[in-house]
C-alpha cells in the first residue's frame, strides 16, 4: 500500500456502493461486549453496528454477522459464546436473530444458504478457532463462502490482519460499513484537514505508547497538553522530583528531545503545574493536592490539580481542532477523575472539532456522559492510535485494494 493511498477515502467503497438486495451479506462487526454472568452489560458497540445493520436489512439483504468476543485463544469457552450478544442485538434491532452453532462448517453454511431477505444470522465466536487470528487462508475462504459480498463494520479491529478483517476481502466485493466509513473520516479530518488552532492532548501510562503519534503531529499541531501518567516521565527528564509515580527510565532523552523539539518549532507544549497524590495506588488512600509541579517522596501522582485544570482550559479557549488520547488521570477510581472530566467538559462546551481517541478515553468520555457532545468518539483504541500515526490498518488496506 503506498503512502498516497493511507488516509484517502477516495479509495475506500462504502456499503452504499455494494449490490445488497436479495444478497447474502457478510458483515464483520465488534461486538467484543463487556459480559457479566452471561449478559452483556454495555451495549456501545452493538448500537453502533445497527445503522450499518438497519441499512443492509432495509435493502432486504440477508444478512450474516460475524464477530470475536473476549480471549478464548483459539478454543472454544463457554463464557464466550455469543448467545447473550445474539439475545440483546435482536432487542435492539427487533429482528430475530438465530444464532449459528459455529461459525464455519456444512450446518453453518446450510444455514446461510437458507436465509431469506431480511433475516439474520449471528455466526459463534470466530476466535474459537486458531485460524482466525492466524489469518488461514483456508478459514478465511471458508468464512468467505458464506456470503456473497462482505462489509467490514469493525474498526475496532482493523489494524489485525486476521482472517475475518483481511483475508475474507480476497474473495468477495467489499466495502466499509457506515461506522467503519465514519472512522476513518474523522481521522483524516484531524490529520489532514484540521481548522487551527489545533491542540493535542496526551495521557495514559507511557510515553512509548505515543511517540508514533508526537512524530506524526508535530509538525501540525500548534500546542500539546500532556497529563496521566506519562507525564512524570517529562517531569524526571527536568530534574522534578516525581515520587512513586510510574516512569519510564529509559525514556529521558526521548522526553527531553520532545520538548526541545516542539520549542523549536515554536510549539506549546505544557505539563501540569500541581497533582492530586495519594499514598498508594487505592481509591481510599488519603490524598493531597501539590502546590507544584513535583510529587513528594513516598506519594504518587494520581490525577491533574485545580491549577493545571484551569491552565489547560485556558490553553483550550479558542481551539478550532482538539484530538485527544489518554486519560489525564487514574479516573476509573471517583477521587482521581475530576482532572480528565473536567477537560472532557471542556471540550463539550467548546466550538470546535473535538476527536476522542478511542481505547480508556473513550471508555472516560462515556462514563462522564459526554459522547454526545464530542465530534468523534472512537470506537477503536489501537485502531484509532495506528491510524493517527500514520500506519495503513489491514483490515482497511483490505478493503481499499478490493476490485471485485
Amino acid at each position: 500500500m503506498s503512502t498516497s493511498q493511507v488516509g484517502n477515502p477516495k479509495t475506500l467503497r462504502t456499503l452504499r456502493e455494494l449490490p445488497l438486495g436479495d444478497k447474502r451479506v457478510l458483515i464483520r462487526v465488534d461486538f467484543n461486549v463487556p459480559m457479566k454472568e452471561a449478559l452483556v452489560t454495555d451495549e456501545t458497540r452493538i448500537r453502533a453496528a445497527l445503522p450499518t445493520l438497519r441499512h443492509a436489512l432495509e435493502a432486504r439483504a440477508k444478512l450474516i454477522l460475524m464477530s470475536h468476543l473476549g480471549r478464548p485463544e483459539g478454543r472454544v469457552v463457554e463464557k464466550y459464546r455469543m448467545k447473550p450478544v445474539a439475545e440483546a442485538l435482536s432487542r435492539l434491532l427487533a429482528v430475530p436473530v438465530r444464532m449459528a452453532p459455529d461459525c464455519v462448517g456444512p450446518e453453518v453454511q446450510a444455514l446461510a444458504l437458507a436465509l431469506r431477505p431480511g433475516e439474520v444470522l449471528l455466526l459463534e465466536n470466530l476466535r474459537f478457532h486458531p485460524e482466525e487470528e492466524a489469518n488461514d487462508a483456508g478459514f478465511a475462504k471458508q468464512l468467505a463462502e458464506l456470503g456473497e459480498v462482505y462489509v467490514n463494520d469493525a474498526f475496532g479491529t482493523a489494524h489485525r490482519a486476521h482472517a475475518s478483517t483481511f483475508g475474507v476481502a480476497r474473495h468477495l466485493p467489499s466495502a466499509a460499513g457506515f461506522l467503519l466509513a465514519r472512522e476513518i473520516e474523522a481521522l483524516d479530518q484531524v490529520l489532514h484537514q484540521p481548522a487551527r488552532p489545533y491542540w493535542l492532548i496526551l495521557g495514559g501510562a507511557k510515553v512509548s505508547d505515543k511517540i508514533g503519534l508526537i512524530e506524526r503531529l508535530m509538525d501540525q499541531v500548534d500546542g500539546i497538553l500532556i497529563g496521566g501518567g506519562m507525564q512524570y516521565t517529562f517531569f524526571l527528564a527536568q530534574g522534578i522530583g516525581v515520587g512513586n509515580s510510574p516512569v519510564e527510565k529509559d525514556r529521558l532523552e526521548l522526553a527531553r528531545e520532545i520538548m526541545a523539539k516542539a520549542k523549536a518549532k515554536g510549539i506549546r507544549l505544557l505539563l501540569p503545574l500541581d497533582h492530586v497524590v495519594a499514598e498508594r495506588f487505592s481509591e481510599d488512600s488519603p490524598t493531597q493536592t501539590t502546590g507544584s509541579p513535583g510529587v513528594p517522596e513516598g506519594r504518587e501522582g494520581m490525577d491533574i490539580g485545580p491549577k493545571t485544570i484551569a491552565a489547560f482550559r485556558q490553553a483550550l479557549q479558542g481551539a478550532k481542532t482538539i484530538l485527544w488520547n489518554g486519560p489525564l488521570g487514574v479516573f476509573e477510581m471517583k477521587p482521581f477523575a475530576r482532572g480528565t472530566q473536567a477537560i472532557a467538559q471542556t471540550l463539550a462546551d467548546l466550538k470546535a472539532t473535538t476527536v476522542i481517541g478511542g481505547g480508556d478515553t473513550a471508555a472516560a468520555i462515556g462514563s462522564f456522559g459526554l459522547v454526545g457532545k464530542m465530534t468523534h468518539v472512537s470506537t477503536g483504541g489501537g485502531a484509532s492510535l495506528e491510524y493517527l500515526e500514520g500506519r495503513e490498518l489491514p483490515g482497511v488496506a483490505a478493503l481499499r485494494g478490493s476490485l471485485k
